[in-house]
């Protein structure tokens, strides 16, 4: 079995798998996104990379991102490990 994974910023990096959504910073001005946004702080699953100004959010399946790196690009980078070969970096699970 191999994993996909996608740098979101810093030294963090997630399961391509387990991305629900990537999300622009100024989606929280949402009045149901920054419900979730302040759900989510206070249960403890959102997480800040710090690492300059925050640009956007990657929601998973097992926590929030804050990530220091534009949606856009994001959603680039996921785009191409989508595709396969050429971009991603796969671990093979024993």
């Amino acid at each position: 079995m191999s994993f996909v994974f996608i740098h979101i910023g810093g030294d963090t990096m997630v399961r391509l798998e387990d991305i629900i959504g990537i999300f622009d910073l100024s989606a929280k001005d949402s009045p149901d996104t920054n419900s979730y946004l302040e759900l989510a702080k206070r249960a403890n699953s959102a997480k800040i990379i710090d690492v300059g100004e925050l640009k956007s959010f990657v929601v998973t399946n097992k926590a929030l991102y804050y990530s220091p790196i534009s949606s856009l690009t994001l959603r680039k980078r996921a785009a191409i490990l989508e595709r396969g070969p050429g971009g991603s970096t796969t671990f093979q699970q024993p």
